[in-house]
């Protein structure tokens, strides 16, 4: 615990100092922030959502329209990729010129002026046909200083043998699919890491779900400050749902997270999972999935109380110029084409949605295509505070979920959790 708090200090140091170079750089001259005419351009993408496809014609593409200049994807893991970015991003030198950042990140490097305005080139990128909720948590001051890379609605895979099996249909509401959830653990008593619902521990993303659907919220910004709102009525009764979830229909580690999806899946662990669209992927592949269990894959929307979609984490990504970067023009002409509507629909066609609305008939017309539809039509984003990529950092919320798994005092935890993040928003 200490030592993550100390992580989340340095984090909060640095950007300070990102702060402070960013004013300092106000007098550098026009051709100096345009940079040279040809660079090796470096470009930071994270994990393995961007498909090999995409990776290889935006190189082949930049490549070819700026000869002499050349284009290197460096991939970068998510877990510690803030800490990551905050080192890199304050040195010239050692900077990459184009990032990729969670969308839940991106307020507080756009706070701290690491990233490059790009308010008058939104029109050229896509202007109001973009995702305008990750427009939205990427400007500060009425200056947008990244754009949406891509998103990844979730919604809910789910074995549909085992339902047939355990007499089971499709939940139309929250409390029908708890019950669902619960029922399919019961009937699957064997292997004990059966989950009705797969929730890992440490999976706040979509056990925020639970807290919105009750009314709930993460933080909240009250008169100008943010401050956790764990610890309140409505947040506490969506927690007890988590717990009740964790307790009886999950047989995830109350430890683990929710990387690899595919991989309890296809051992016939899981009954039931929340997970965005491009797991199908990984399910269909040949070497990391199982693509025969396809036919036995149904998927649907997760319903709120309402009985309308219930509103979940719009995950997805924003990407950004370095406001380091020596080669601004160079690195504007990669971002273009990255929100280009040949690069955006190699993305769609892998099953993350795009970032121009326009563009979201790509995805299909299957059930798929539906559920994902659905589920952004109520997805909601983390809290837009300049600390929040702190409050990540610190990994505030991996703590206490996987505290509730493990079975802790739901209002005492949410109470602790809210004290420490208003040390990180305050």
């Amino acid at each position: 615990m200490r030592m993550k708090k100390t992580l989340a200090v340095c984090v909060t140091a640095l950007l300070a100092m990102l702060a402070l170079s960013a004013c300092g750089s106000d007098g550098d001259n026009k051709q100096a922030a345009a940079g040279p005419a040809t660079a090796d351009i470096r470009v930071w993408l994270n994990g393995t959502d961007t498909p090999q496809e995409a990776r290889d014609w935006l190189k082949m593409t930049f490549e070819d329209q700026n000869p002499g200049s050349t284009l290197t994807i460096e991939e970068q893991q998510w877990e510690g990729l803030v800490e990551r970015l905050t080192t890199a991003l304050t040195s010239e030198s050692e900077t990459p010129d184009v990032v990729e950042v969670g969308n839940t990140q991106a307020p507080t490097f756009t706070s701290a002026g690491a990233f490059s305005d790009l308010t008058s080139q939104l029109p050229a990128l896509g202007g109001d046909d973009l995702l305008q909720g990750f427009v939205d948590g990427a400007t500060t001051d009425g200056k947008t200083y990244a754009v949406p890379y891509y998103a990844g609605s979730k919604y809910v895979f789910y074995r549909k043998d085992l339902f047939e099996k355990a007499g089971l249909s499709v939940p139309t509401t929250m409390d029908e699919f708890v019950q669902t959830a619960i029922a399919l653990k019961q009937a699957n008593p064997s292997p004990a890491s059966f989950s009705g619902f797969w929730l890992p521990g440490q999976d706040w993303r979509n056990g925020v779900t639970f807290v919105w659907n009750a009314g709930g919220d993460l933080a909240v910004d009250s008169g100008g400050q943010w401050q956790g709102a764990l610890s309140t009525p409505e947040s506490i009764a969506g927690l007890t749902t988590v717990q009740q979830l964790s307790e009886q229909a999950s047989g995830a580690p109350k430890d683990g997270n929710e990387a690899d999806p595919q991989t309890p899946f296809c051992n016939n662990e899981i009954g039931m999972m929340s997970a965005p669209g491009w797991v199908t992927g990984l399910i269909q592949d040949p070497d990391t999935g199982c693509p025969d269990m396809m036919k036995k894959v149904g998927v649907f929307a997760m319903p709120g109380s309402d009985g309308a979609p219930a509103p979940m984490l719009l995950g997805g990504s924003d990407i950004a110029i370095s406001a380091k970067s020596p080669n601004q023009d160079l690195a504007q002409k990669a971002v273009a084409l990255m929100l280009s509507d040949d690069y955006q629909t190699i993305l769609a066609q892998n099953g993350l949605t795009p970032a121009k609305s326009s563009l979201t008939d790509l995805l299909g017309h299957d059930e798929f295509a539906q559920a994902t539809i659905a589920a952004a039509s109520n997805a909601k984003l983390t809290p837009a505070a300049p600390g929040w990529a702190t409050v990540e950092g610190a990994r505030i919320l991996e703590d206490l979920f996987v505290d509730i798994a493990k079975g802790g005092d739901v209002t005492a935890l949410a109470k602790a959790a809210d004290e420490r993040m208003n040390q990180e928003l305050g």
